[in-house]
C-alpha cells in the first residue's frame, strides 16, 4: 500500500492505453443493499495516462466489478454503470454503447444509474444511447472552473466550495472539465463552467425509475498505472467526496426517493447565418440556423426587396432533421438585379433581431457581363480577415473548395458543430450573407487527412454538409436522379452558371477507391460511374463561354506519400481530358486546392487549346511554398 492508501493490486491496468474489462458472473439484478454495486469501464488515455474510477468508487463504499462487455447492462447485476473519462478513445466503449444502447436504457428504466464522465467529442459528441426524450452533445471546450448550479442536489451539496467553485486545486495539465457539454435536451444542469449554467459539466436526466448522469468531469483521473496519486491530496479527497455522494444518490434512486428532475431549459443558441447559397437568374436559396426553439418558432418568413419597391414574402419551416436549419427558395426574381432580404419568425419572438442579407442575381445567359468570383480552399475556423479581403476585392460570389472547415471526424454531432462554428466567424458570416456561396468538400471535411471513399463516417459528414450548405443540388439519389433536397443520397457534386462562367464542382472523395473505374476496369475509380455520366452530359449541354472543372483534390501528384490526388487516378483524369478534346468543348480550365499553395499551371494544348490549372489554396496562412508539380497533364 502506498502513502495514499491505495492497494496497487486493486488496479486492473495493462499499459498506457489499458481498458479494465473482465467477466463477472453476477445475479441478473442486485438488490439494493450496502454497499451498492458498480460495473466500471475505464481507460488510461494518451493525455493523462491516468485512471482511478474503480478505486475512487471503492473508497466511496461501492463494491466494484469490471464491466462485462459481453453482457447487457441489465445483466451486470449492479446498481451503477460508470464509464470513466476518455473511454471512448478505446474500442470497447464505442462497441458496447452501440450494441447495448437499448439495454442501457432498460437498465436505467428499471432503477439503475449510468454515469458517463468526460469523453472526446471527436469520437462521439452526442451521447448516443440516451432515450429520444433526452439529449446531450459535447463540444471541444475545456475549462478549469466548475461552479455548483443545483447547490442543494445530493451530488453537489457535500462538495467543498472555494470562492464559489468546486473541484479546485487540481493537478496542472488535467483540466477538470474536458469536452464540455454544449447543448442538451430535457436534462437538469447540476454543475457548469460558467455563471448561469452555461457550459454544463454535469447533467441529470430521468428515464423510468432511474437516472442518466452525463458529465465532462475528469474527477476520476487521480492515479497513475502504479497506483500513485497524481492529484494533490485535497483533490483526491474532493473526488472521494463526490463518489461517496454518488453512492448515497444511487441508493436513493433505487429506493425511489431521489429528488425529482426538473429539466433546465437550454437558452436560445446564437443564430448562424444567413448564408446566401445558389443564386441563378430568377431564383435564390437562403439558408439559416436561427437558434430559437423550433417547437415554438417552426415557421420563418423571408422578405425579399429590391430598390424599386418590389417585394416578395416566402415562408419556410425549420427542419429538425437538418439540425434545426431552414432553406428558403425564392422564385420570381429578375436577372442581374440586387436584392436585400430579412428573415424573422412568423410568430414574433420578443428580443429577436431579424437576420439580414443581400445578393445579386446572375446575369442572363449570353448577356455581356463581368463576374468577379472568388474560389478558395483550406480555411481556418477562427476569425480571419481573408473573408473581409474577398469583399474588399469586389467579389460578387464565392466557392468554398473544401477543407472548409476542417472537421476530421465521422461523428455527426462533431461535423455539425464544426460547420456551425465555421459559418459563425464574424468575417465569414458577413461575406456569406452578402453574396452567393457554393461549396464542395475535400479530405478534412469529407473525412480525415487523405481519406477516400472507404471512410466509415462519410454518411454522417455528408448529412452535416447538406445541413449547412445551400447548393442547387447535392450529388444524386439512390435511383441516380439529381438530388435538390437535403436528404440522404450519394456524393455532393453540383454545378451552377453565373453569367459567362459555369462551374462544375466535382466530388473526388465519395466514390474514390470503392470499385472499378469506368475508364479502366483494372484500376479503381475516383468519380464513380454516375458522377462521370453527369459530368459528360453537363459539359456537353453547357453553353457558357468559360467552364471551370473544379476539384478540392489537386490535379497533379502531391509529391509526398499521400495518394489522394489525381495522379493516383490518372486514368480517369486522362479520360476527362480526352473527352474534352474529342468533343471539342471550348473554354475549359481546371481548379483545385488542398496542398496549401497557390499556382497557375499551363499544360499546353492538351485539349486542343492551352489547358490551365489554378490551385487556390490556402485561405489560412500556413503555406507550403516550395511545392512543385511532379507531373503535368498528358
Amino acid at each position: 500500500m502506498n502513502p495514499d492508501g491505495i492497494h496497487r493490486r486493486s488496479f486492473l491496468v495493462g499499459g498506457a492505453a489499458a481498458l479494465t474489462t473482465a467477466v463477472a458472473a453476477l445475479p441478473a439484478h442486485a438488490a439494493v443493499a450496502a454497499p451498492p454495486r458498480a460495473a466500471v469501464l475505464e481507460y488510461a488515455d494518451q493525455w493523462t495516462k491516468a485512471t482511478g474510477l474503480a478505486e475512487l468508487l471503492r473508497r466511496a463504499g461501492f463494491t466494484v466489478v469490471p464491466l462485462d462487455t459481453t453482457r447487457s447492462a441489465s445483466a451486470q447485476g449492479v446498481d451503477l454503470i460508470a464509464f470513466g473519462s476518455f473511454t471512448n478513445n478505446g474500442s470497447q466503449y464505442p462497441g458496447y454503447v452501440a450494441a447495448q444502447a437499448a439495454s442501457l436504457r432498460d437498465f436505467v428504466a428499471g432503477g439503475g444509474v449510468v454515469l458517463d464522465l468526460a469523453q472526446s467529442d471527436q469520437f462521439g459528441a452526442a451521447v448516443s444511447y440516451l432515450p429520444a426524450a433526452l439529449g446531450a452533445v459535447r463540444t471541444d471546450a475545456d475549462y478549469d472552473t466548475v461552479l455548483p448550479v443545483a447547490a442543494d442536489h445530493p451530488l453537489v451539496a457535500a462538495l467543498p466550495v472555494s470562492s464559489g467553485r468546486v473541484f479546485t486545486g487540481r493537478a496542472a495539465g488535467i483540466r477538470v472539465s474536458w469536452e464540455t457539454v454544449g447543448s442538451w435536451r430535457s436534462m437538469r444542469v447540476l454543475m457548469a463552467c460558467h455563471v448561469g449554467g452555461a457550459n454544463p459539466c454535469l447533467l441529470e436526466g430521468t428515464h423510468g425509475a432511474g437516472r442518466f448522469l452525463v458529465a465532462s468531469l475528469t474527477v476520476d483521473k487521480c492515479f497513475d498505472s502504479s497506483g500513485a496519486a497524481i492529484q494533490p491530496t485535497a483533490a483526491v479527497r474532493d473526488s472521494v467526496t463526490f463518489f461517496t455522494a454518488l453512492a448515497g444518490y444511487v441508493g436513493r434512486v433505487r429506493a425511489g426517493t431521489a429528488p425529482a428532475v426538473t429539466p433546465t431549459p437550454m437558452p436560445g443558441q446564437a443564430a448562424v447565418g444567413p448564408l446566401v447559397g445558389h443564386v441563378g437568374t430568377t431564383t435564390a436559396r437562403i439558408w439559416a440556423r436561427p437558434g430559437l426553439d423550433p417547437a415554438v418558432h417552426p415557421v420563418w418568413r423571408c422578405t425579399v426587396r429590391r430598390a424599386d419597391g418590389w417585394s416578395k414574402v416566402v415562408d419556410a419551416s425549420i427542419s429538425t432533421a437538418n439540425d434545426n436549419t431552414l432553406l428558403t427558395d425564392i422564385p420570381g426574381l429578375r436577372a442581374a438585379t440586387h436584392y436585400e432580404f430579412t428573415l424573422a419568425p412568423k410568430v414574433p419572438a420578443p428580443g429577436f433581431i431579424p437576420l439580414t442579407g443581400s445578393f445579386s442575381t446572375a446575369p442572363a445567359d449570353g448577356a455581356p457581363a463581368v463576374v468577379t468570383m472568388g474560389l478558395g480552399s483550406c480555411a481556418p475556423s477562427t476569425p480571419n480577415t481573408v473573408w473581409t479581403r474577398v469583399i474588399d476585392e469586389g467579389c460578387d460570389s464565392f466557392v468554398l473548395l473544401g477543407d472548409t472547415p476542417y472537421i476530421d471526424s465521422g461523428d455527426l454531432a462533431v461535423a455539425r458543430t464544426r460547420h456551425r462554428e465555421f459559418l459563425a466567424q464574424p468575417e465569414l458570416a458577413q461575406m456569406v450573407s452578402t453574396m452567393p456561396t457554393w461549396g464542395t468538400w475535400d479530405d478534412h471535411d469529407f473525412g480525415v487527412n487523405a481519406s477516400n471513399g472507404s471512410f466509415a463516417g462519410k454518411v454522417n459528414t455528408r448529412t452535416a454538409f447538406v445541413d449547412y450548405r445551400a447548393n442547387a443540388s447535392f450529388g444524386h439519389a439512390a435511383d441516380g436522379s439529381r438530388l435538390t433536397t437535403r436528404t440522404a443520397g450519394q456524393a455532393v457534386y453540383t454545378s451552377f452558371r453565373r453569367g459567362p462562367i459555369e462551374v462544375f464542382l466535382l466530388d473526388p472523395r465519395w466514390f474514390s477507391s470503392t470499385g472499378p473505374s469506368w475508364a479502366d476496369p483494372t484500376r479503381t475509380t475516383c468519380l464513380g460511374q454516375a458522377q462521370w455520366d453527369w459530368l459528360r452530359a453537363s459539359l456537353r449541354a453547357s453553353t457558357a463561354p468559360f467552364k471551370a472543372i473544379a476539384s478540392g483534390m489537386v490535379w497533379d501528384d502531391k509529391g509526398n506519400a499521400e495518394t489522394d490526388d489525381w495522379a493516383t487516378y490518372q486514368h480517369e483524369k486522362d479520360a476527362i481530358l480526352d473527352f474534352l478534346a474529342a468533343e471539342r468543348i471550348p473554354g475549359c480550365f481546371l481548379v483545385s486546392g488542398d496542398i496549401h499553395v497557390s499556382r497557375a499551371l499551363n499544360y499546353g494544348p492538351r485539349i486542343g487549346y492551352d489547358l490551365w490549372q489554378f490551385i487556390v489554396s490556402p485561405l489560412h496562412d500556413r503555406t507550403i511554398a516550395g511545392w512543385r508539380p511532379s507531373a503535368r497533364a498528358r
